[in-house]
């Protein structure tokens, strides 16, 4: 509800508003100073009214600002906002996105611990699972993400967390969320869904039975290349230990990216329909060229799961990924042949981005892991911005004139 203020009120009543209010509202207490945008604390510490306050706030016995490696009113308005749109009773944001990975394994998982990661995940997730997790314990297997059958087998008596991107990076492969779900409620473990390439403005994964969602803040919630965040959401109570590393880990967001992030919210879903306007248009239109081999998009009829897309998701996303024919040498062929869209492997810009998975975003990988995410010699990923469409493909047009 919103606070009363003398005669008169300066929040927001969001009782019962819709998705488009709660990116635009959703979080803000305004100060007494009235101010209608999101303020920006840029402030490392706080001051007490006594030395029993201060002793109160540290204890956690009365609630307000300790610190701001673990409480900040900016990155906390970014918090309940993105809570919101998710559908979460909290929200923890961090640093980064791989951050936010780091934050939820570490609270959740011990040494002996068994975990299954998606083998359809960025390359840094199977590093951070595979260089350093496994050296404290915890046990890790990749099941292919689509196969349900695959994940049901796998699940060991240990097996604590499931973890998966749907749609995946770079190729859009799905997993039935809800069914997933079911799989890893009956044998007592959680299941996270990475929700970076949809956000809540295409999926929420809370609301198909998930029990955590992560974001790399970085990409479509910041929208336009900006800065770095992350942010793992769910109940108080699974939150309630992430917050706890957060305070003594500090993998930590900073006020002036939760407050770009805030600026980026406002925007969510209009950007994400017309990233996904042109990306169709894009994927329908490289299906047809004969310089290509196979193009990964959701959107198209072609693609095997394109009615599950349709049921759990409002849209099939911004990245568009194909194969050239020919090698390493043609791939990289079409991608230098371009001149306006960037190389680059950032996306969820408002900038066409361009880029080779096999030796960048999944180049750490040894060849067997690549070939077992999908990823080939001869695959491109274009996260498609927000630039005129006919420019798009006559830049991409140039791509395939140089195979």
């Amino acid at each position: 509800m919103a606070r009363e203020w003398e005669a008169g009120r300066l929040d927001s009543d969001l009782d019962d508003a819709a998705f488009d209010t709660l990116a635009v509202r959703a979080g803000q207490q305004r100060t007494p100073e009235g101010e209608h945008g999101e303020a920006l604390f840029p402030t490392s510490s706080y001051v007490f009214r006594s030395a029993a306050d201060a002793a109160a706030r540290f204890a956690g016995e009365v609630p307000g600002n300790v610190y701001s490696r673990y409480t900040n009113p900016t990155v906390r308005t970014f918090e309940e906002r993105i809570a919101a749109l998710e559908g979460a009773e909290q929200a923890v944001a961090t640093s980064t996105g791989m951050s936010a990975i780091l934050s939820l394994v570490m609270t959740h998982c011990s040494a002996g611990d068994h975990v299954l990661v998606s083998r359809s995940v960025f390359g840094s997730t199977i590093s951070l699972f595979e260089k350093y997790f496994k050296r404290f314990g915890v046990e890790v297997d990749y099941p292919p993400l689509s196969d349900l059958k695959a994940w049901e087998a796998a699940i060991k008596p240990n097996t604590k967390l499931l973890f998966v991107e749907s749609p995946s990076n770079p190729l859009a492969e799905l997993v039935d969320i809800a069914a997933l779900a079911e799989i890893a409620h009956a044998k007592g473990a959680l299941l996270a869904v990475d929700n970076c390439f949809c956000t809540p403005a295409l999926q929420q994964p809370l609301k198909l039975g998930a029990d955590v969602v992560i974001h790399s803040a970085t990409k479509y919630i910041d929208g336009q290349g900006r800065t770095m965040g992350g942010v793992v959401a769910g109940s108080r109570k699974l939150m309630e230990g992430v917050v706890g590393f957060l305070r003594t880990a500090g993998p930590t967001l900073s006020p002036f990216n939760a407050w770009i992030f805030l600026k980026g919210l406002e925007t969510l879903r209009v950007r994400m329909q017309a990233h996904c306007a042109s990306a169709q248009a894009v994927a329908e239109w490289l299906e047809q060229q004969a310089g290509i081999e196979h193009v990964y998009y959701s959107g198209l009829a072609s693609h095997p799961q394109h009615e599950l897309a349709k049921r759990q998701q409002k849209g099939f996303g911004a990245v568009v990924s194909f194969e050239v024919k020919g090698d390493k040498a043609a791939a990289w062929r079409f991608i230098d042949a371009t001149r306006m869209i960037s190389i680059t492997t950032n996306l969820g810009d408002t900038k066409t981005t361009i880029a080779h998975p096999a030796t960048t975003s999944h180049g750490r990988l040894s060849p067997q892991e690549r070939s077992n995410a999908g990823i080939r010699d001869n695959l491109i990923r274009v996260a498609v911005g927000l630039e005129d469409l006919e420019d798009i493909k006559k830049d991409l047009a140039r791509g395939l004139a140089a195979l």
